[in-house]
């Protein structure tokens, strides 16, 4: 027979029947794995042992990944560059501009006999071809810069999520050692550890749990939490998170043969059927529009499909008990009731969260309108004046040879929208936003969702964990009080009576998570490397200094052995371990927050470890002399204690017990025990934090700590970092107190009342994580200062999700963090450091700030471009700026500007001014006075050189010229000088805050100057050699410097600017003002879902047009948002959006809906559902992106 790694080949249960085993729930799964013989029999089966776990050799790890399959779901291929293509080309504006050329073209070729005709015009003719052709390219480059950008974009967020799937690592027992691997690498027959915040990577049965709770309401849609234990529900399943306790599982089910996998692979599938089906559902909806009449009367084909998946809707919904709940339950809403409301409030969480995407939409919108008013108005001059030299003043007769001239006039008007447009805006905002989020990678933040980074720029107030963020998380114990002897340096074993140290060293070894461990350093100068929870590691420590190993005690007591385990967690603050005593009864440690344990305390053991009742004068002698100094000096106290149950005659501090004990009245089983020690564990402040929050005060930013220690211990180190500043007027509360404040007669939150505690508090110690979330929803809802205050929230813990977010900006913890706690945040804090916080308000401000130097350098190019083709075409009959010209300036120079202006480092002056605010105009007083300014001047310059250039220059004029005309030197110098000005003001566009030298720091930006240079070069080959294709006339060496002396005045220019006084100027002139929720109707544009074909309220097709072209800058600003969502914690849920009902039917089938389902494909279909269209839904928002499925994004 086969074998491998000297076993048999042979598995003793196959693939199938482990499928089918995880099926099972509850009372079945239990019944399911006898039948197998048990969970030490379903080992063996699979060849592994519950204590050792696999070997860990190449060949039989290899063997399982070909027999069970590896812990990868593969990835949906990413879109091709010539998709992208395709999609860039559906913009409406570029449309028009392709379909025009081709008129042009065809119309260039068109020669009807005219007898009339000059000969001299044949020579002409001949060029009538360039300028069609010359669009068309433009068109095709900027198509393809369009695509190549989101192809990089998309390339860029791949390894992104590849980055944030490689930070996910397990607990995995292999060779009887625990070792952290890849969740990729989890294989069939691992025994793996699960704890408290655990996101599982994989199916598998319980071998043995503690107090174990999980969350399945990813799969399930139920929102309690679910009891899981090896004789309750051993099935534990991918996707779901850890709520609460601890436990050790064999892993039956990986990748896409788990239950997230299996209907991920379902929802994939089904997802390519669906887009065939809407592209059906589509062209038939437009049918049924046209036979309105028949289908009233059903008879239309085009009803057809919408009637099908609705009567299989209806069918489905049938087969479900006929409750509205049990429905929605079954779409895989977490919570029944609020299946209704949950998308609303979503979607509106989302508008809110970015201010800057709301503020450039209703200015893209703005923009849109009055470039398209001015687009039209030109055509109609245009025509009308054509008409009116032509037919009535010449009286000539109609001739075919006008269409050309007709479409000309189009293709100028189509111009002037297209440059009236700023197509550079979504681009500035994606690169700004993708370069910062590259470059905080550097600076430890890891960004799950783009727009935090610019929400970070705002946040006026950050509510931080204490431990680990503000401290160092490396944690040892400095005091310890043991029988009525304060230590302030650690005692030896020989201090300590014999019996209380066995009692502590066991006590400690025994009741904590066996996952927490103390490792050697990897050189002999290192410190020990604290792996688990650090209060635990700083108590293992203690032992270990003691001179006991608390290895070999672990090994006596494996965890099997235990009875009963109560785990920690934020109301009970402590945790608590039974073990069986030798002599038959058992034995309760117990250790926690020092103020809770010894109140549940009974006696202590006092001097020369004698057994002394513990009355309530001695507790509170303790907590004056012993545990208050301690927390003053900043430690944190933790006490130890213990409780005998015993079978026979009971001591003073034993109870005695027949048969066992009820260990689920912890009430009960938690009182009257004895006190062993107190010991004061210090976390020192990280060095660089009290710099960071100075640095952050003088921002504008206000810095709370929120901690679950004592109230002494949270004071003493927020005095230590500075959040409490001497002659401040601050408030400190515990947990109780900020409650009993906020809370009315009836025990309701009321806004009001916390609107009289928040502004001064700055510490909130002894809190739970709802006291969190309280102050965090407390602080945003608020009306009390005068622009809304954006919140951002640091947190580690399973329970801290809530808060993360609800908050503008969650920060989780990269190290100390769980992985609950990173699905729930915005960004993640790779070495957990406050300082790091600082990095990315001052990331987020950056990007703000470029984007409002873009805006600023782009808007004074659309002024006068859109006035001089608007003014040229009354007075000349033609525009001065041709539209290759125009194409030129506006497609390549924004995009290339946008990314040498998005490109700009921060600097640490950015955290000298207070934070904008949510209502700050987006173009400030400054910025609107550089924009008027530099468009005086360069329209002066250009009307000056369109009226008189001629004569200064002594040119042949260019106005008045006939159609087809050559290009003219006149008008080369004008469209030259234009883009002079627009580059030399670039340079000015630098700054926006009114700072003289425009030139500090250029060149520290590379891609600043060398897009610059490029762009100088380019425009230099244009002028000189462009002829008809750019309708240039090569200058003259003398021409040049006219130009660039026309250039370089802006600089100059624009130091006049800067001397007018901002103060004096009217309030009305900054743009973009406003609550961006009041935008939230214009951000609605185009995106309505319309809910019925027949619906009287449906836009008509050209309005849907409309309304796309002028909101294509709001959904390319949108894209790498959405792009993001891959990331995303189950905000969207867009992928629920379109998906069909057969897909709904498949999943009713399936027990549950997964976690692990990632929203990738959002980015590929969130733009194709058609809005006439209502296709029936499934709420997958709680199938969200998994930290670890390589998902494509």
């Amino acid at each position: 027979m086969a074998t491998i790694d000297g076993r048999p080949a042979q598995y003793g249960i196959s693939l199938k029947q482990l499928r089918e085993l995880m099926e099972h729930r509850g009372r079945e799964g239990v019944a399911m794995i006898c039948e197998f013989g048990g969970i030490h029999e379903l080992c063996k089966k699979l060849y592994t042992s519950p204590n050792e776990g696999l070997s860990g050799s190449k060949a039989d790890e290899e063997h399982r990944r070909e027999t069970f399959g590896s812990n990868i779901i593969p990835p949906k291929p990413p879109k091709t560059f010539l998709t992208l293509v395709w999609e860039a080309l559906q913009d409406v504006t570029l449309i028009i501009l392709e379909v025009a050329a081709l008129v042009s073209l065809g119309l260039s070729f068109y020669k009807p006999a005219d007898e009339d005709a000059p000969v001299l015009q044949e020579e002409e003719e001949h060029h009538g071809w360039i300028e069609g052709l010359a669009i068309l390219i433009s068109v095709i480059v900027v198509v393809i810069v369009t695509a190549f950008n989101d192809y990089s974009k998309e390339r860029q967020f791949r390894g992104l999520q590849n980055r944030i799937e490689g930070e996910h690592k397990f607990s995995v027992i292999r060779g009887g050692e625990v070792c952290q691997i890849s969740v990729g690498d989890i294989l069939v027959g691992d025994i793996a550890q699960i704890k408290y915040g655990d996101l599982l990577p994989a199916d598998g049965c319980l071998i043995q749990s503690n107090d174990l709770k999980v969350d399945e309401s990813s799969l399930t849609g139920e929102s309690d939490h679910v009891k899981k234990g090896p004789d309750v529900d051993p099935m534990v399943l991918s996707g779901t998170h850890v709520m609460e306790g601890s436990g050790k599982m064999i892993v039956t089910a990986v990748g896409v043969n788990s239950q997230a996998g299996i209907i991920f692979t379902l929802l994939g599938a089904a997802v390519d059927e669906q887009e065939a089906e809407i592209k059906k559902m589509k062209k038939e909806a437009k049918k049924a529009s046209k036979q309105a009449n028949k289908s009233l009367t059903g008879e239309s084909d085009g009803r057809t499909p919408m009637k099908g998946s609705q009567t299989q809707a209806q069918a489905s919904s049938q087969r479900q008990p006929v409750s509205e709940g049990t429905k929605s339950e079954s779409d895989g809403n977490h919570v029944p009731q609020s299946s209704s409301t949950s998308a609303p409030a979503e979607t509106g969480h989302k508008k809110e969260k970015s201010v800057l995407q709301a503020k450039l939409t209703k200015l893209a919108i703005q923009i849109g309108y009055a470039g398209s008013t001015i687009a039209v108005l030109t055509v109609i001059i245009l025509i009308i004046q054509f008409c009116i030299k032509t037919f009535v003043i010449d009286e000539k007769p109609w001739k075919n040879t006008y269409a050309n001239n007709l479409v000309k006039h189009l293709i100028i008007g189509v111009t002037v929208l297209v440059v009236a447009v700023p197509e550079g805006l979504p681009l500035a905002v994606t690169l700004s936003l993708a370069y910062s989020v590259k470059k905080m990678m550097k600076d430890n933040n890891l960004v799950r969702h783009l727009d935090a980074c610019e929400t970070m720029g705002n946040a006026t107030a950050i509510c931080s964990d204490k431990t680990g963020t503000l401290t160092t998380n490396r944690m040892t114990v400095v005091q310890s009080y043991i029988c009525e002897k304060l230590c302030k340096v650690l005692p030896t074993l020989s201090d300590i009576p014999q019996h209380v140290g066995n009692l502590i060293t066991m006590g400690i070894s025994v009741n904590s998570a066996y996952t927490s461990n103390i490792m050697g350093g990897q050189n002999p100068g290192d410190l020990p490397i604290q792996v688990g929870n650090k209060t635990e590691c700083s108590l293992l420590g203690f032992v270990q200094a003691l001179g006991v190993k608390y290895q070999s005690i672990r090994d006596e007591i494996p965890e099997d052995k235990f009875t009963r385990v109560y785990t920690f967690n934020s109301v009970r603050k402590s945790m608590g371990t039974v073990i069986p005593r030798p002599n038959g009864g058992y034995r309760l440690y117990t250790k926690g927050a020092s103020e809770i344990i010894m109140k549940k305390c009974a006696f202590i053991y006092g001097h020369e470890g004698t057994l002394e009742k513990f009355t309530r004068d001695m507790q509170e002698r303790l907590i004056r002399e012993v545990i208050e100094p301690m927390a003053c000096d900043g430690l944190r106290t933790i006490s130890v204690a213990y409780r005998d149950f015993v079978p026979g005659k009971a001591a003073l501090n034993e109870v005695h017990i027949d048969g066992e004990p009820n260990w689920d009245d912890e009430e009960n089983i938690m009182s009257n025990l004895t006190c062993l020690c107190v010991v004061g564990i210090e976390d020192p402040v990280r060095p660089e934090v009290p710099d960071a929050i100075r640095k952050c005060q003088r921002a504008g930013i206000t810095v709370r700590m929120v901690t679950g220690d004592n109230i002494n211990t949270a004071r003493s180190i927020a005095s230590k970092c500075g959040i409490l500043r001497p002659n401040d007027d601050f408030l400190i509360l515990e947990g109780k107190e900020f409650n009993r404040r906020i809370r009315d007669t009836n025990g309701d939150i009321q806004q009001h009342l916390i609107d009289k505690v928040w502004p001064k508090l700055r510490v909130l110690a002894r809190s739970s994580p709802t006291d969190k979330y309280t102050l965090v929803k407390g602080i945003i809802d608020s009306a009390v200062s005068e622009n809304r205050e954006v919140v951002a929230v640091t947190g580690d813990g399973t329970n801290d999700g809530p808060a993360l977010k609800k908050a503008d900006v969650g920060f989780a913890m990269g190290i100390a963090g769980t992985d609950v706690a990173k699905e729930a945040s915005d960004i993640i804090l790779t070495d957990d450091n406050f300082s790091s916080i600082v990095k990315a308000v001052m990331w987020g401000r950056n990007v703000y700030d470029s984007i409002a130097k873009f805006l600023q350098f782009q808007l004074t190019v659309n002024v006068v471009a859109v006035i001089v083709a608007f003014i040229g075409a009354c007075a000349v009959q033609d525009s001065p700026l041709k539209a290759v010209q125009m194409l030129w300036v506006n497609l390549i120079m924004d995009t290339l500007a946008s990314l040498a202006l998005a490109t700009e480092l921060p600097t640490p002056d950015l955290l000298l001014r207070k934070p904008y605010g949510r209502t700050k105009p987006l173009i400030s007083r400054t910025m609107m006075k550089n924009i008027l300014g530099q468009a005086l001047y360069q329209l002066f310059i250009i009307f000056s050189l369109l009226f008189v250039g001629d004569l200064i220059l002594d040119i042949e004029s260019g106005r008045g010229q006939e159609l087809n005309a050559g290009p003219t030197q006149h008008f080369t110098i004008i469209f030259n000088t234009f883009v002079m000005m627009t580059l030399f003001n670039e340079i000015n566009a630098r700054k926006i805050h009114g700072q003289r030298n425009v030139i500090e720091g250029l060149l520290t930006n590379p891609i600043f100057y060398t897009i610059w240079i490029f762009t100088m070069i380019s425009q230099v080959l244009i002028i000189q050699y462009g002829k008809m294709a750019f309708s240039t006339k090569a200058l003259s060496l003398d021409q040049w410097l006219w130009c660039v002396f026309f250039g370089i005045g802006t600089l100059v220019w624009g130091q006049l600017i800067t001397s007018v006084p901002t103060r004096k100027l009217p309030k009305i002139l900054s743009w973009g003002r406003g609550h961006p929720e009041e935008y939230t109707d214009a951000m609605n544009l185009g995106e309505e879902r319309f809910d019925s074909i027949d619906s009287d309220k449906k836009p008509r097709a050209g309005q849907i047009l409309w309304i796309r072209g002028l909101t294509r800058l709001q959904t390319q600003i949108s894209v790498p948002i959405r792009v993001v969502n891959a990331f995303r914690q189950g905000l969207d849920a867009r992928y629920g959006e379109h998906t069909n009902t057969s897909l709904a039917e498949v999943l009713r089938k399936q027990t549950s809906l997964s976690k692990r389902l990632s929203e990738t494909s959002s980015i590929e279909y969130a733009d194709n559902i058609p809005d006439e269209l209502n296709i029936p839904e499934i709420d997958v928002e709680r199938l969200s992106s998994h930290s670890h499925t390589e998902t494509a994004v």
